[in-house]
């Protein structure tokens, strides 16, 4: 029933895309009557015959694949159901079936046209019994038969992963019966691969299967089999099969690293007799392998809490595998090998050493070459970005020396000891092949032809290595500074420091585009050579010092981050290094101390301006976008050629200031860089703020200045206090303008409609009054804790006071009881006198002298005790109001304080007269 719903359906897309139902009717009804010749006819033969007349018809035209969707999957089905001992009808079914799924891309038809064969993959992997029967087929004996099977399968699974991926999770031994295909004939295992590949891309419990069935020992297998790297297009699929159950998954490299080891991976980057020529299947292959062991040195997924370990562990056994050697034969060593080796190479060299210390010293060991000419590989991945022409390669190179660097003090200082200026007869030589030459020598050499033979590019190439060995460590910091290069002849000066070198250079880059109409290699340029001043400079009061010790660097710098013609992001690197300089300026000397520079910062540049800077810089696409890890596309064969012929990138783009999402550049900026930057920012923007809110007494009034000296005359001691004056009145005059200047700073902030830039907590006033506010604030809370304190006091002793005023109560209540006990006495008493009275036999008494005498010392009795009672009462009604004034000056509202107290313990009177 379901089967016809399906079919019905599909009639009505028919008729969808083709009009109406006579468009088609000449195909439909060809089809229909083939159809059921294969379903109601009697010969074999001619049942045959249909079949293979349905999949030459349904191969060729669209419009027979739309009227077989629509009515031939129950006949054809049914024939693989029903039919398995005639194998030829069998292997009909499924060529006819592999024609309906094929696209046919030379048939030529609109473009929005409905595609059949998508449609018909649709309606057959909706039935999960259809995947059970054809997994079932592979089992067959026929090899046509296992080979039309994993074809349909292959299409099913390009148009439908999901369903199919669901459905063959459901059957038992599904994928069991696939693994048995790698095994089988050449082509079904081929095909057998390809179909895995597809299925294991994303789904996990596919890949644990697949893994739990021995696939590591069947890929290796058939890599060897196949020829390794020199293989063809199935060591790819291997490959990438490989790389699918290694991808996010630490188990599955935990396993294949205690059970096969690395060893036959690693073996595949073995370079044989073939080794000079790389064809592009070598060349993909090759990457292939780098990609995983890249896979292998990230661990796993983010979210895996053991993937730290598992990679440490990964990186240690590649090491100790001698993968750095093959890595270093590939990248460094083999010169002649296509790029995107090399580069792929280098890559993997940076991530192997990264915080790892182990492989650190291991690769800062390692020597290339072979005797005498030898050399370390540290010198030889330096010469490779000193002299490569492909930028692409140069990045790969950089990425050497960052990781080598990250938090390794030791390793830097190292290869900062290495950086000795050479002797004036050999600091001008071309930049030969010379193994013997160190490490230092070579770098502090281009730095020095830089200008002289106007390759500031390969210069800036330094820098950046420079950068990297300055990094966070005070000891190179200071080491470097200083470094002074011999002028290039005695007759142009003294020595120059390094420092002032490279400042030299970021000026002279701006020019380039003139020279050589390189425009976007002088940004590149600029925004290197800033990046490691700035480097340089972070928390370094020396660097800081040298900088300023020629005037013109300030002056360059205050222009460079107004100038509109460069980047947004080389205008904020300038204003940060002009930051640094305030930030971490220990200078006395008055001409370029911290309030000097600030004092300069505001009147040629403004301090709103110079902070919108850094505001712009955060905007741009470098430092919005920037991303912890570079996002590594899966090698896959629709991407693989278009890998492995890595087209470098054009330096000219960096042209326009738009496109600044530049490889380069993002390579440069990586997330590391741009939180120093916005850290240093933020103490950078306070610093100012503190310097120009504090400016320093520039006029030192001593008394004895204002007195005439001994032997000064009058006329001479008038001139000194007028100059003195005349001094003072020029500070006065500056403070007043520096005033106005920041009072129109302040003004344009307001008035110029950027309410953000006004509201910003990082603002001058804003920082200083946020200050005040949080001050009052602590003070205010301070003051309202003791309040709190002396409140709870004061309740406290009214608790006692209550307490106190109860008990008096009563003992009040108690003093009336035994009064009414007293006037029942006296009441009994006078009944007796009564009843003797009325008995007349004995002398009457003096009654009413008792009663009188008796009331009387009641009264007395009552009075003494009323008394005691009304002075304590007074003397607690004075403590109350004492009380009460107090409360009054702490603002307490005494009247709801005692609301309600003494109401339970009130006289039953009383109750009743309120109940009333």
């Amino acid at each position: 029933m379901k089967k016809m719903d399906l079919v019905s359906g599909y009639k009505g897309v028919v008729g969808l895309v083709f009009g109406n139902e006579n468009s088609a009717s000449s195909e439909d009804s060809y089809v229909e009557r083939l159809l059921d010749r294969i379903s109601n006819g009697v010969l074999a033969e001619d049942r045959r015959s249909a079949m293979t007349e349905l999949q030459a018809v349904v191969a060729e035209s669209n419009a027979a694949q739309l009227a077989f969707g629509a009515m031939g999957f129950p006949v054809i089905m049914g024939v693989l159901k029903d039919e398995r001992d005639d194998v030829e009808m069998v292997r009909g079914a499924l060529e006819t079936l592999v024609s309906a799924l094929t696209s046919l891309d030379h048939v030529k038809g609109p473009k929005n046209e409905v595609q059949p064969a998508l449609m018909n993959t649709d309606l057959l992997s909706r039935e999960a019994e259809s995947i059970s029967l054809l997994l079932s087929l592979l089992s067959e004996d026929d090899f046509y038969v296992r080979y039309y099977t994993l074809q349909i399968l292959t299409a099913l699974l390009t148009n439908s992963p999901n369903r199919l991926q669901e459905a063959i999770l459901t059957i038992p031994r599904g994928i069991t019966r696939l693994m048995d295909m790698l095994m089988d004939r050449e082509v079904i295992r081929n095909e057998a691969l390809l179909l895995l590949t597809y299925l294991t891309r994303e789904a996990e419990e596919i890949q644990k299967i697949v893994v739990f069935e021995g696939a590591f020992e069947k890929i290796f297998s058939i890599i060897k089999e196949e020829g390794g790297s020199e293989g063809g297009v199935v060591v790819q699929d291997c490959l990438e099969l490989l790389n699918n159950l290694l991808r996010s998954n630490s188990s599955n490299q935990i396993l294949l690293r205690e059970t096969m080891g690395f060893d036959p991976l690693i073996s595949i980057l073995k370079l044989r007799g073939s080794a000079y020529s790389f064809t592009q299947q070598k060349t993909i292959n090759v990457l292939s392998v780098l990609e995983t062991i890249n896979l292998l040195m990230r661990g796993g997924s983010e979210a895996d809490p053991g993937r730290d370990a598992n990679k440490l562990t990964n990186k240690t056994v590649l090491v100790q595998k001698k993968v750095l050697d093959y890595l270093l034969t590939l990248g460094v060593e083999s010169q002649w090998a296509p790029v995107a080796v090399r580069c792929a190479a280098l890559r993997c060299i940076g991530d192997l050493i990264a915080s790892h210390p182990k492989n650190l010293d291991a690769v800062s060991s390692k020597v290339l070459g072979e005797e005498p000419q030898v050399e370390p590989a540290l010198n030889s991945i330096l010469r490779i970005i000193l002299r490569t022409s492909s930028m692409q390669e140069f990045i790969a190179a950089d990425h050497v020396f960052k990781s080598f660097c990250e938090k390794n003090l030791d390793g830097q200082t190292m290869l900062a000891s290495t950086l000795i200026p050479q002797p004036q007869s050999m600091s001008h030589d071309p930049l030969e092949e010379d193994v013997n030459m160190s490490f230092g020598s070579m770098l502090l050499h281009i730095l020095t032809l830089g200008e002289s033979d106007g390759d500031l590019e390969a210069c800036c190439r330094a820098a950046s290595v420079l950068s990297h060995i300055l990094k966070d460590n005070m000891h190179c910091k200071e080491r470097v500074v200083q470094i002074e290069l011999v002028a290039p002849m005695p007759s142009l000066g003294v020595a120059e420091p390094l420092l002032h070198r490279m400042v030299r250079y970021l000026a002279l880059a701006s020019s380039m585009k003139n020279k050589d109409g390189k425009s976007g290699t002088a940004g590149f340029v600029q925004l290197v050579i800033l990046k490691l001043l700035v480097t340089w400079l972070a928390d370094c009061p020396t660097a800081v010092h040298c900088f300023l010790d020629s005037r013109p660097h300030l002056t360059y710098l205050l222009e460079l981050v107004s100038n509109p013609s460069v980047t947004v992001c080389t205008r904020g690197l300038a204003a940060v290094l002009l930051g640094e300089c305030v930030l971490y300026n220990k200078d006395g000397d008055s001409g370029k101390d911290a309030f000097t520079i600030v004092d300069s910062l505001s009147q040629k540049v403004g301090l709103t301006s110079y902070f919108l800077k850094f505001d712009e810089m955060q905007k741009s696409f470098l430092f919005s976008s920037v991303k912890s890890t570079q996002s590594h596309k899966p090698l896959t064969r629709s991407n693989a050629a278009s890998m492995a012929e890595i087209e470098d990138v054009d330096e000219n783009d960096l042209s326009d200031q738009k496109n600044e999402d530049h490889p380069i550049l993002s390579s440069m900026f990586d997330a590391h860089f741009v939180s120093f930057i916005k850290s240093l920012e933020a103490d950078i923007r306070e610093n100012i703020v503190d310097v120009y809110s504090h400016p320093k007494s520039e006029v030192a009034v001593v008394p004895a200045e204002l007195e005439q000296k001994s032997g000064e005359g009058d006329k001479e001691y008038v001139k000194r206090l007028k100059a003195f004056v005349e001094k003072q009145c020029s500070e006065i005059q500056k403070l007043v303008g520096r005033n106005a200047t920041l009072a129109e700073d302040l003004a344009k902030t307001g008035g110029s409609g950027s309410i953000q830039v006004e509201h910003r907590a990082s603002g001058a006033s804003e920082r200083v009054q946020a200050e005040t506010l949080r001050r009052d604030l602590q003070e205010a809370s301070q003051r309202l804790e003791m309040l709190k304190a002396e409140n709870t006091k004061i309740q406290s002793e009214s608790s006692v006071y209550q307490n106190l005023a109860a008990k008096m109560e009563s003992d009040l209540k108690s003093l009336s009881d035994a009064y009414n006990n007293l006037e029942q006495t006296n009441f009994h008493l006078e009944k007796e006198v009564k009843a003797l009275k009325s008995g007349g036999s004995s002398v009457s008494p003096d009654i009413e002298a008792i009663k009188a005498e008796a009331r009387e010392e009641a009264q007395k009795e009552s009075e003494v005790e009323l008394n005691d009672l009304l002075v304590c009462l007074g003397q607690e009604q004075s403590k109350v109001e004492k009380l009460s004034s107090r409360l009054l000056e702490l603002g307490e509202d005494v009247d709801k304080l005692l609301e309600g107290v003494g109401d339970d313990i009130g006289l039953p009177e009383d109750d009743e007269g309120e109940e009333d």
